[in-house]
């Protein structure tokens, strides 16, 4: 058990059945009244965040949250495949599960896949992916403004914003978190 005057970012807990994560917190102590605690929270399933005022002597069960590294093996329809990689077994998300991975993972990429009670509900790609563009527009010759970018479409399908220069058949390197840009990625071996 959790109570809400223990919340600190990242704290997980049981509200009216469903996990969440406390996102922000604060403990107010007004003048007249009995002391509360102002909490912003995401609900870990739907992705939807509340604001809400706790009695810090307000208990909550704490949401157990597993996370597994996983296999992405393919793909069918509209179906996406992770095979476990201690038991060999395959688990199939849904578009909605991956939408945000998906962008920056290619076939037997690792992923981290979070459970709670035993179901995944997120797929999180590696902070950072080295991927070949596919298709982009050609640099100009003697267009050296710096700050300049342009669209590019790597592998995956994912169109990412690239300094001017990077050409077809680069491996760049990816922050998923922010979808950015890092530089050039040197071919692994």
């Amino acid at each position: 058990m959790v109570t809400a005057g223990d919340f600190r970012k990242g704290v997980t807990f049981v509200l009216n059945g469903e996990p969440c994560v406390v996102l922000d917190f604060q403990h107010v102590k007004p003048g007249k009244g009995a002391a509360f605690v102002r909490t912003k929270y995401r609900n870990i399933l739907t992705g939807a965040t509340r604001e809400d005022a706790f009695n810090p002597n307000e208990k909550f069960e704490n949401a157990i949250i597993e996370t597994k590294t996983m296999q992405y093996s393919y793909t069918d329809g509209d179906l996406y495949y992770f095979m476990d990689e201690e038991t060999y077994d395959l688990i199939p998300l849904s578009a909605d599960q991956v939408a945000e991975a998906i962008k920056y993972i290619k076939e037997n990429d690792e992923v981290t896949i979070k459970f709670y009670d035993g179901n995944a509900f997120q797929v999180e790609a590696p902070n950072f992916v080295n991927l070949v563009v596919t298709e982009t527009e050609p640099g100009v010759k003697g267009n050296t403004a710096t700050n300049v970018t342009k669209a590019a479409t790597v592998e995956t399908g994912a169109v990412i914003q690239v300094p001017i220069f990077i050409e077809e058949g680069e491996l760049i390197q990816i922050d998923t978190r922010t979808g950015e840009y890092l530089g050039r990625a040197k071919a692994e071996k």
